[in-house]
């Protein structure tokens, strides 16, 4: 009975003697101590190796453009939220902008969406040559490789977007970046469609009309001028009737003198011819100014005003009336058409300034420039790293082999490690027999 008693007090000491899990850590510090030498050969092989490597990957520069969007939540950016609704394949990639630009106030995820749209980078593509200068098959190839190698990030608190491109040419790297800032541009004045713009197009196409219109008017108005004598009635009537009093008036004289001649001299004196012959001479000037109050032949055919005699400078006064009709039709739509263009022309302008101040426009903050100094690799954190890597890939291989080494041969994991390892070197073996033989 006391021995029953005692053999669990003894039994319990001898679990608890298990080694502590510091003994482990112990155990593998003793194994890699003991191939320490070999744990340094690999670890500065993999150092030199990392070294080489590092310094022959290419150096990467990075540009970076800054830009400030407008605050435009109006009207104008509804209807670029439609729009991007309503683009299909010419605008692919602006569908989801509707959701991010409708109610919201601050329209930096519109223009981050836009700056990242197929659009965008399809312009740069053909602008720079990128499938040729990156060496790739494929277009979308092209456009993966410029999406990786572009960081297009905006600020949520001040709305600020950032551009930044990558490339191993800095050159390349400060265009690309200043081409996002121009495509942008190009890509927000193709798709204003507002009120403005659209006023802006109709007045211009009214105002072309209204041209010709009035151009026609005061070509009818000079040719009509110029073939009835009618350069100004108005003024040509007035200076008509004070000449035809005037020679009325010297008619009158000359009539009297023509008298008194004849009751002195009798009828066959040389003065009293030469009055009456002035007199005479008087009547036809006043007959030639008077002209016929009928038309008669004299009327066009065509628009049934009077013409006149091309050897006249003046029209005939009896005529005025009838040329004053038509004369003054043709005077007002010249005055129309004149009055209507200085309207729309005036009209187009202020449509042209409120268009301008519609369309958005991107402040830049600061301008992409070329990189000096290279931003990718870090050459020394690359080779850190890698020889990080190589020197705990052969530790753990180390502690592996101890402890396969610990492992029993009549273990089954052993055999059927070794069976598996013997059916592949056989394998392997036919193999390379195989090729020798056929070679």
């Amino acid at each position: 009975m006391d021995t029953e008693l005692l053999e669990p007090v003894t039994k319990e000491p001898a679990e608890d003697a298990v080694p502590a899990p510091t003994a482990n850590w112990v155990a593998n510090a003793n194994v890699l101590w003991d191939h320490r030498r070999t744990l340094a050969r690999v670890t500065a092989a993999a150092l030199l190796v990392s070294l080489v490597f590092a310094f022959t990957i290419p150096k990467r520069y990075t540009s970076t453009g800054r830009i400030m969007p407008p605050d435009n939540s109006g009207s104008t950016m509804a209807m670029f939220a439609a729009l991007a609704g309503r683009s299909g394949g010419e605008f692919a990639g602006l569908s989801n902008l509707a959701d991010a630009l409708v109610g919201s106030r601050n329209s930096s995820a519109l223009f981050v969406d836009l700056l990242r749209s197929s659009t965008v980078s399809g312009a740069l593509i053909d602008r720079f040559h990128l499938q040729q200068a990156w060496h790739k098959r494929y277009r979308v190839d092209t456009a993966k490789y410029l999406a990786r190698h572009s960081t297009i990030v905006d600020d949520k608190r001040s709305g600020v977007i950032t551009v930044e491109v990558q490339d191993t040419d800095p050159r390349r790297a400060r265009d690309l970046a200043q081409g996002y800032l121009d495509e942008l541009n190009v890509l927000l004045n193709r798709t204003s469609i507002s009120a403005a713009h659209q006023e802006r197009v109709f007045i211009e196409r009214r105002l072309k009309g209204v041209q010709a219109d009035l151009e026609q008017a005061q070509q009818a108005l000079s040719e009509y001028s110029s073939t009835h004598t009618a350069i100004d009635l108005p003024d040509q009537t007035r200076a008509m009737v004070d000449a035809a009093a005037r020679l009325q008036g010297e008619q009158i004289a000359a009539q009297s003198e023509v008298d008194s001649l004849r009751l002195v001299y009798g009828d066959t004196n040389v003065r009293l011819r030469a009055a009456e012959a002035r007199v005479a001479e008087l009547q036809r000037q006043l007959v030639r100014m008077s002209g016929s109050p009928a038309p008669g032949a004299q009327n066009s055919a065509n628009s049934g005003d009077t013409t006149v005699d091309s050897q006249e400078l003046y029209p005939p006064l009896r005529q005025l009336p009838r040329l004053a009709v038509p004369y003054a039709d043709l005077y007002r739509r010249v005055r129309v058409e004149e009055a209507i263009y200085e309207l729309l022309t005036q009209q187009y302008e202020v449509a042209r300034i409120q268009e301008a101040r519609d369309v958005p426009v991107v402040s830049v903050i600061d301008m992409p420039g070329i990189p000096e100094k290279k931003s990718f690799p870090p050459r020394l954190l690359v080779a850190l790293i890698l020889t990080m890597f190589a020197a705990t890939v052969t530790a753990a291989w180390l502690l592996f082999l101890h402890r396969w080494r610990l492992v029993s041969e009549t273990d089954p994991r052993k055999i059927l490690a070794r069976q598996v390892g013997d059916s592949i070197g056989g394998t392997l073996q036919q193999l390379l027999g195989g090729r020798r033989g056929s070679g």
